[in-house]
Formats: C-alpha cells, sequence, structure tokens
C-alpha cells in the first residue's frame, strides 16, 4: 500500500509527529516541548491545553517537513505518557484543573488511606498494580477531593477523565462537538481501575477510590478504527492506534512473543518483556496489558519501571556541575578502568520496582580518597545497567520464557559504554535497532495494522532491522561479586524518610 502513517508522541516533557514510510523508515519529524509546572515540592503538573497545542504544532509542522499531504496519510496513532491524568468539562471542552503528571507524588497520603488494613496489594490480583502515587486512579480522586465541585459535577456526568491518549484522541475526533471519550488497554491497565482479565473497569477498585463510572472513557484495542480526525491539519484522516509509550515501545521494537523484552532508558528506565496471552504474576514487578490488536487475544507483559536513570545525568550535569553536557559522561567514564568500587543509588524521591520504598533516598557509597570524577560518572552510568539487571532478574523468575536478548531505545543507548555493561551484567546480548523513534513507531505499526497498511505483525517483523548488538564479555563470578556490592549499597538507601501519616 502506498503513503504513509503518522504517529502523535505525546511525552513527559515535549511532543512529537513523526511519518512513517511503509518501510517504517522516518520520513520527517517535529518536536516542541511544554512547560513542567512545580506548584509545590513534589508535584509536577502539565496545561492540557498546552499539550493539545504543541500537538497541533508539531503535526502541522511535520507533515511540512516532509511534504506530504493529509490525504497520503493511511492512518494515525498516539503513542503517550501513560499514568498523566486529565480531567475536563464535556459541554467546554476546558480542563477543571492541570494535568497531574505520572510523576507527581501528592496523592502519597491518599494512597495510605486507600490501602488501610488490608495494604497496598489489596486490588494487585485483579488491577495487576500496587496502590502507590505513580498511578492515575488516586490522582483522579485527588481532583474530585480537592477542586471545588468536582465531585458534584462528575456524579452529573460532565466530567470526563483519561490519561493523556483520552484526552488528544477526544480533542482530534471533536471535543465537545461528538469528540470520542475513549481509552485503549494499555493506558487503562495503569489507572488501577481496569480489570486485568476481563478489559473492563473494576467496580471494586471504583468503590474504593470513589469514582464515578459516568467519568470513564470507553475501553478499545490498541489497534482499530477509532474515529475520523475532525480538528487540524489531520482532519478527514483515521485514527486507528493508541497505545501508551512503553508498550508503544516494546511494540516498536516487535517483541510479539513470549520472552521477548525492551529496555527504554529515558528520564527512568521501562523493562518490559512480554508473557504472551497468559498474564504472569509478581510481587515486585507490575502485571501489565502488552497490548490487543483488534479482537485478538490481549498480550500481557511485565514491567519493572525505574525511576532515575538518564536523570542521574542530568543531576551530574545540573546540580553538581561535573560535566556540561550529557554527551561529557562517556570519555568521562572512560577515564578510568572501573568505578572503582563507588555505587550510586538514585533514589531521589524514593525506588520504584522491584522494592517500591517510598522511604529510600540517594546514596553515594565505596567513596575513598581515590575517587575522582570519572569514578562518579562511571556509577552514574552502572546505576542504569544495575538497576535493570534486578528487574530483569524479577521477570526471568516468574516468567514461563526468560528473556536471550534485551532489545534497547531511548537517548542512552548511544552511550556505547553502558550498553556494554549493560550486556555484561546480565549475560545477554543487548541490541539497538536502526529506527531508534520506538515509541513513535509503535504506534504507527499499530494504527498501520488497523487499516491494512501492514498486513501482520510478521511483515513488522520484516521492517525492523538491528543496527547495533553488544555480546556480554564479563566473567560470571566478576558479575555475581559487584552485583552483590550493588545490592549492598541499595539496602543502605532505606529508611530515610518517615512516611507521611494517611489523610
Amino acid at each position: 500500500m502506498s503513503g504513509y502513517v503518522g504517529a502523535i508522541d505525546q511525552g513527559t516533557t515535549s511532543t512529537r509527529f513523526i511519518v512513517f514510510d511503509h518501510d517504517g523508515r522516518v520520513v520527517a519529524s517535529d518536536q516542541r516541548e511544554h512547560e513542567q509546572i512545580t506548584p509545590q515540592p513534589g508535584w509536577v503538573e502539565h496545561d492540557p491545553l498546552e499539550i493539545w497545542d504543541r500537538t497541533c504544532e508539531v503535526v502541522e509542522a511535520g507533515l511540512a517537513r516532509a511534504g506530504v499531504d493529509a490525504g497520503q496519510v493511511q492512518a494515525v496513532g498516539i503513542a503517550n505518557q501513560r499514568e498523566t491524568t486529565v480531567v475536563w468539562d464535556r459541554i467546554s471542552g476546558e480542563p477543571i484543573h492541570n494535568a497531574i503528571v505520572w510523576q507527581d507524588t501528592r496523592t502519597e497520603p491518599l494512597v495510605r488511606r486507600l490501602a488501610g488494613d488490608a495494604g497496598a496489594d489489596r486490588l494487585r490480583a485483579q488491577v495487576g498494580l500496587p496502590l502507590a502515587s505513580y498511578f492515575s486512579g488516586p490522582k483522579l480522586t485527588w481532583l474530585l477531593e480537592h477542586v471545588p465541585g468536582a465531585r458534584e459535577r462528575a456524579e452529573r456526568g460532565q466530567l470526563a477523565f483519561g490519561t493523556v491518549d483520552s484526552w488528544l484522541a477526544w480533542k482530534l475526533t471533536g471535543g465537545p462537538s461528538g469528540g470520542a471519550h475513549l481509552t485503549d488497554v494499555t493506558n487503562a491497565s495503569r489507572t488501577l481501575l481496569m480489570d486485568l482479565d476481563t478489559l473492563d473497569w473494576h467496580g471494586p477498585s471504583l468503590e474504593l477510590m470513589g469514582v464515578p463510572s459516568g467519568v470513564l472513557p470507553e475501553i478499545r484495542s490498541s489497534s482499530e478504527l477509532y474515529g475520523e480526525i475532525r480538528e487540524g491539519a489531520l482532519a478527514g484522516r483515521p485514527l486507528a492506534g493508541i497505545l501508551g509509550d512503553q508498550q508503544a515501545a516494546l511494540f516498536g521494537q516487535c517483541c510479539f512473543g513470549p520472552g521477548e523484552a525492551k529496555n527504554t532508558y529515558g528520564t527512568g528506565s521501562f523493562v518490559l518483556l512480554n508473557t504472551g496471552p497468559e498474564r504472569a504474576s509478581s510481587a515486585t514487578l507490575l502485571s501489565t496489558v502488552a497490548y490487543r490488536l483488534g479482537e485478538q487475544a490481549t498480550q500481557y507483559a511485565l514491567e519493572g519501571s525505574i525511576a532515575v536513570t538518564g536523570a542521574l545525568i542530568q543531576w551530574l550535569r545540573d546540580r553538581l556541575q561535573l560535566i556540561s553536557s550529557a554527551a561529557e559522561v562517556e570519555p568521562l567514564a572512560l577515564s578510568v578502568e572501573d568505578s572503582g568500587d563507588v555505587y550510586i543509588v538514585p533514589a531521589f524521591s524514593g525506588l520504584f520496582a522491584p522494592y517500591w520504598r517510598e522511604d529510600a533516598r540517594g546514596v553515594i557509597v565505596g567513596l575513598t580518597a581515590y575517587a575522582n570524577r570519572g569514578h562518579i560518572a562511571r556509577a552514574a552510568l552502572e546505576a542504569a545497567a544495575w538497576q535493570s539487571r534486578e528487574v530483569i532478574d524479577e521477570a526471568n523468575a516468574v516468567a514461563a520464557a526468560p528473556l536471550a536478548e534485551l532489545r534497547v531505545d531511548g537517548g542512552m543507548t548511544a552511550n556505547e559504554l553502558l550498553m556494554q555493561f549493560q550486556a555484561d551484567v546480565l549475560g545477554v546480548p543487548v541490541v539497538r535497532p536502526v529506527v531508534s523513534e520506538t515509541t513513535a513507531l509503535g504506534a504507527a505499526f499499530a494504527a498501520g495494522l488497523a487499516v491494512g497498511f501492514w498486513s501482520d505483525p510478521q511483515e513488522l517483523r520484516r521492517r525492523w532491522r538491528e543496527d547495533r548488538r553488544w555480546e556480554p564479555n564479563m566473567q560470571a563470578a566478576e558479575r555475581e561479586r559487584r552485583y552483590a556490592r550493588w545490592q549492598q549499597a541499595v539496602r543502605r538507601s532505606f529508611d530515610w524518610v518517615e512516611p507521611p501519616a494517611p489523610e
């Protein structure tokens, strides 16, 4: 089929639009940042209207750069920052509050109240997630409880809730004039409100969090025709794919079989391992939906979310001023042979998987008079690899098919020292694709499949191409010795913060 597929990649710090050709190659793109609003310590917000404006701008500019008319775009997909929560008025189209971003921790006291005596895992068997400030459900509850009149308006059916995909899909398909209020199974699985088996909203979760069912979007598959775009430069084109960003990266990496896994290295890192049509349970990792194509069987995944990886390099640059650009960290780390037994645990606001310790804080351990800037830089890079090793060990322990290689994407994959060290500490190859924009590519793949632009996932596998492979070369005994030291360092980060009292 001739033509192109477009993908809106709405991320935490910016929005991109990328045009892909039939070979899955990037034709052109445009990217624009939006404001990070931090009204209090631990609070992070975005302006949904600014995100919508940036989306319209990048679509128009991306099409212009590609020299492509909207009529040549066969389908459009959305990939989005997942747990970030938006509530808006169905009639006016105005958000009732800034979006509460996935990083935001304001709901920690609320989460403790919701957990009660039953504990943080009280919903886990049904929704696959522990009660945590990370997820959308408590953010929605907070908005209903703290925005004047919100609960009453929600109960009257005047308000709509969604993650950013829902907000954009509603705006693109008409907004107050008949816009489609929907989400896909991957985003719904990150709310704490969806039953992973039935793929429907989970009544006991709604009751626990005080969420009126009338605010919720319809849950759809990740690849189907949702409706015609009616707003902006893509008017008249079909919206046909939606995936949360990490699932989109898994899909864009063509990890379609059990045991196939990817790691995205960004501000934090996100490891997803495909477990197939059977969902695996883990006490420390998240059970989540990997994707669903139309009416086909749902595919599940285990996910390990790591809060700080690339952000640690930014911290070296902006706070310690150890480097002046992120690119300088690799040559600085290469100025020494190893980390000099220095370990950095970047628990700046607690630890995510596999610990889920909100009381942890960052530590640098193993310092001696021998340590220098190079050792600190190397320890910062190694922290990303060690945290990924912990998550993958947990996934391998419960998955029916452990991973044989790790596909990687994100900005830190340009760091060859890190990629080699990642292969060394995992003991399996690490593989980087030619197309690095795997999140947008996954959304494009999902949309293209829905309209027949691509025939099936096997055709997508043929479009995926390897750029670089790193084979492990560290001896097993040395790997395990250093891993034990890392775990010792992690334990030193625990019990630093007294937990706040429940609301």
